[in-house]
């Protein structure tokens, strides 16, 4: 297993990390535990979970319980040294936790709180906040988004206090690195400028959406990355399914996400379905499973730190990991680049 340098530490991320959002309703605490096993045997070092956890579907009743499974793991295993942490704040509106409330100086230590609880652990490694108080790009919010509703000075006013109640958590022990998710190159700048002009915690890694399906982060947060050393998370590698190829002509597969979700939160369009039939053509040119060509794809970007995958089952997480067998040669990414030209932005 490749070993990436996490943003500008000395610590190193596995280049494939564990995705947890369905610990605790499609998969069983069970299963939850010998997937987490499995991936330290094979190399991953890291997990990232949230507040929020799990989806499919998101509920009150459940809301934590994929923190708590990962905590259940570490008083079980005692192996707590061997994995990473990482989880998210949530934004503000989410009406079950905190009834909504932004991401302040108050809500922050509330949070971390409650999520050292649930995970059975003194220390959280990568701190993130899940989405900006003032919204986000990502979600397909970015056909639509309006960032001259913004207030610029309350926003920047919010980022230094954020960054001084992370200060005094990383000072008391309680978090080792802090994160973002869902940001923008623009807010992701503005938070590296305040940290270093106070002398406050640096953001070592963005966790926003990433695939052969969703290239954002190719523009302006790459050549963020590249100079900042911010390194991706890249979230969502196989599109929620479609990039496995398992939802073609039609097929809903029984406990899927897509049974659960039939949009998959606006990602299953006309123009997925012509995406998706394109990158299957040219895995089946070159001889590759298509989710295996995914995520190799996304190892070979310059900005990645680590790429987020979840598996429902122990079974399909064993698959997955035979991507670490997979090279795609150049002939392969010429293709790829061909079909992300003819489909670019399918949702």
């Amino acid at each position: 297993m490749k070993m990436n340098r996490l943003g500008r530490t000395e610590t190193l991320v596995s280049e494939l990390c564990l995705g947890t959002m369905t610990f605790g309703t499609q998969t069983p605490e069970a299963d939850s535990h010998r997937q987490i096993d499995i991936a330290l045997d094979r190399g991953i070092n890291i997990a990232d979970t949230a507040e929020l956890y799990p989806v499919n579907p998101m509920t009150a009743r459940t809301q934590g319980d994929s923190e708590r499974i990962i905590g259940s793991w570490v008083a079980k295993s005692g192996r707590r040294k061997d994995l990473l942490v990482a989880t998210k704040i949530s934004g503000e509106g989410q009406a079950r936790i905190r009834d909504g409330a932004p991401i302040s100086r108050q809500t922050i230590p509330v949070a971390v709180e409650s999520s050292l609880k649930r995970l059975n652990t003194d220390y959280i490694d990568i701190y993130q906040l899940h989405w900006p108080n003032r919204g986000s790009y990502m979600f397909r919010q970015n056909w639509t988004y309006d960032p001259t509703r913004q207030s610029t000075s309350e926003t920047l006013d919010n980022m230094a206090e954020t960054l001084e109640t992370v200060d005094d958590l990383v000072k008391a022990g309680k978090i080792r690195f802090f994160g973002l998710s869902n940001e923008s190159a623009w807010g992701t700048a503005n938070w590296l400028r305040i940290a270093r002009e106070r002398g406050l915690p640096k953001v070592e890694s963005i966790q926003n959406e990433y695939s052969l399906m969703c290239r954002l982060y190719d523009t302006d947060l790459a050549e963020l990355s590249h100079h900042e050393s911010v390194g991706l998370l890249a979230y969502s590698p196989l599109a929620t399914g479609l990039l496995t190829g398992k939802y073609r002509n039609g097929a809903v597969p029984d406990g899927s996400r897509k049974s659960i979700s039939p949009k998959l939160g606006g990602r299953s369009t006309d123009r997925s379905t012509r995406a998706v039939e394109g990158y299957w053509e040219v895995a089946r040119k070159h001889g590759l499973d298509l989710a295996h060509m995914a995520l190799a794809f996304c190892a070979t970007r310059p900005f990645m730190a680590s790429t987020i995958f979840g598996a429902t089952t122990s079974a399909q997480l064993e698959h997955l990991l035979k991507v670490t067998e997979t090279t795609l040669t150049d002939e392969c990414l010429d293709d790829i680049d061909k079909a992300h030209r003819s489909n670019p932005m399918p949702y």
